[in-house]
């Protein structure tokens, strides 16, 4: 399902417009980039360790077709989701890695290739479980619910928010050409019960 094309004054247009629905840490770390030709409506990929900047790639012939609500709450929901993912955020597996590349440093200077091996594979392990827990449906929800808190300042209430957070899940699902996920469903579910607390 296609729109019609955006001519390059819309986009930059709108372009400005979501830099400035932004918290400041959004404008701070987050980069709004043109993808026209990838199949997703929205599309983020979690950040590596030493990225300093984490691009969310739009294509906005097909964002055009989502109503400004709907794009406000979904581009809330991207940049919530990118902030919440910190690799050097105190806990197990931020220390496991920390303490891992730390070690991994040692064993070379050591010049120890089991070490280096044993060390390597369990960053790798720590590192993995970070970028596992960044994908999770909690990750998402929590997310979802951030956006909804930033959305607020905005002028939404949260019923309005939660709905229209639900609106745009559905409509990407149906722009992309797909049905709406498990996981997808289940964010639903929740953003309902949100939306049924009223503010």
């Amino acid at each position: 399902m296609e729109g019609t094309p955006v001519s390059g004054n819309e986009k930059g247009d709108e372009q400005y417009r979501l830099i400035d629905l932004m918290p400041a840490s959004g404008r701070m770390y987050c980069k709004i980039v043109s993808k026209p030709n990838q199949p997703q409506v929205i599309a983020a990929k979690v950040p590596l360790p030493w990225s300093e900047s984490r691009p969310i790639a739009i294509n906005f012939d097909r964002w055009q077709m989502l109503t400004q609500p709907q794009r406000d709450l979904l581009l809330l929901q991207k940049v919530s989701w990118l902030l919440s993912i910190d690799w050097f955020k105190p806990s197990l597996y931020q220390g496991l890695t920390a303490v891992g590349f730390a070690a991994i440093g040692w064993e070379f200077l050591r010049s120890d290739p089991a070490g280096i091996v044993v060390t390597t594979g369990l960053t790798f392990l720590a590192a993995s479980q970070i970028w596992r827990k960044s994908r999770s449906l909690e990750q998402s929800q929590l997310a979802d619910e951030e956006a909804i808190a930033i959305a607020q300042r905005r002028g939404y209430t949260s019923t309005e928010a939660a709905r229209y957070l639900i609106e745009a899940i559905e409509a990407v699902a149906l722009l992309e050409g797909r049905s709406i996920t498990v996981e997808e469903q289940v964010r639903c579910q929740s953003l309902r019960a949100i939306g049924g607390r009223g503010d």
